[in-house]
């Protein structure tokens, strides 16, 4: 093969390494057991934080309350919301649960940001042996609560989290959160095995789905111990793994569900006030400074000069080493793209529009670097000390 055709394909290596990278390096949690319905089971508080969520608390409560577990309770707390989510989650029966309460959250204490302190409220009225956070844009099988309360014995568990499927409906959802999901496993390969014997740093949890046994829950402070964090399931994570206490990883696909963003402002302001922050959590100090700078440069050399590479060469300039060099990093990224976002259960095709995907991606991470500790979400804004991040 002649050099000018050689040198530029072995420049596409980097592509090939990052599809070589999720193919064999990345590992998916194990699935949680199949679960027990009945019988001697630990009662469950599933406690429902939910601020303007009239879209889709119908659809959780009910999904909850439906569950096929013998002893559980739910608890939602209403954060002050102003578009009749509290009046929608009293409509909705109490199903198999033993009560469902709906309560009106108080106002938002000093130092406190909204989603701990409305997780916080319900706590403090639960009265099961096992808490349950979870997100009011989930939707829960009726075993999922059985097999969870098994995953968490199997496992010998202080704190369940899990990973289930990503629904992704409009077009800049599937285009854009694959990206995003990308650069979280570019950090955490392995969930489970990081949560079990990584540094306490490696820990992270889901939000969407947090099961803690109330024993732990309490000792560890509960959320009041990470109340000013915006990463809040990733901080609590971190403090389990700092206090020797045993975090369990799980999948359950085929059970749980969650619609993060509808649009492309949402999925602007919600990852905007996550993606740097947890990024930061996750390093020690040292790394900080680099770790946008290197996402950035990292983004636009990778998804975003190749395509206009290629746009160049097909226009003439450059000649056929950088046609072929810019040729074959594209090729290889839409293969790349159209298997993850095929694996996250959106369409291949929407491999093609990954540089579109991408820009939007870098542009919440930019965009977050620059507000710095000023954070937006549902109608609130905070200033916080500074990026979420311990020492």
């Amino acid at each position: 093969m002649a050099p000018a055709v050689l040198v530029p394909l072995l420049l596409t290596l980097p592509w090939l390494g990052i599809l070589s990278f999720l193919l064999f390096a990345v590992k998916l949690p194990r699935e949680l057991p199949r679960g027990r319905a009945g019988g001697d089971v630990p009662s469950v508080s599933v406690i429902i934080p939910a601020r303007n969520e009239a879209l889709n608390i119908q659809t959780c409560v009910a999904s909850v309350a439906a569950s096929d577990y013998g002893d559980f309770e739910i608890i939602v707390v209403d954060d002050r919301s102003d578009d009749g989510t509290g009046d929608l989650a009293r409509s909705v029966a109490a199903g198999n649960a033993r009560r469902l309460e709906v309560v009106d959250g108080s106002e938002l204490p000093e130092g406190w940001l909204g989603k701990p302190w409305a997780c916080a409220q319900g706590a403090a009225l639960a009265t099961g042996d096992l808490l349950l956070f979870t997100d009011a844009d989930t939707t829960h099988g009726a075993g999922l609560l059985a097999r969870s309360a098994h995953g968490m014995e199997e496992d010998g568990a202080d704190l369940l989290t899990l990973l289930g499927r990503q629904l992704m409906e409009t077009f800049w959802e599937k285009a854009v959160q694959p990206h995003v999901f990308l650069m979280m496993l570019l950090r955490y390969p392995d969930f489970e095995g990081l949560g079990r014997k990584g540094h306490w740093r490696d820990a992270i949890a889901n939000g969407q789905y947090m099961l803690f046994r109330r024993a732990a829950y309490d000792e560890l402070g509960g959320h009041e111990a990470v109340k000013g964090r915006v990463v809040e399931d990733q901080a609590l994570a971190q403090l389990v793994k700092r206090e020797g206490r045993i975090i369990s990883v799980r999948s359950a696909e085929d059970d749980f569900a969650t619609r993060m963003y509808r649009s492309l402002g949402e999925l602007v302001r919600g990852w905007s006030k996550n993606i740097v922050h947890g990024g930061m959590a996750s390093l020690p100090p040292a790394l900080r400074l680099v770790m946008v700078p290197a996402t950035l440069l990292g983004g636009i050399g990778l998804w975003l000069a190749p395509p206009v590479c290629l746009l160049l060469a097909l226009a003439g300039v450059g000649g056929p080493g950088l046609l072929v060099w810019s040729g074959g990093a594209v090729l290889i990224s839409i293969v790349l793209w159209a298997s993850f976002t095929r694996q996250m259960h959106g369409p291949a095709v929407y491999g093609l529009t990954y540089p579109v995907g991408a820009t939007v991606a870098m542009y919440i991470v930019l965009r977050a670097w620059i507000r710095g500790a000023r954070v937006e979400w549902k109608g609130r804004e905070y200033q916080l000390d500074a990026h979420d991040g311990s020492a």
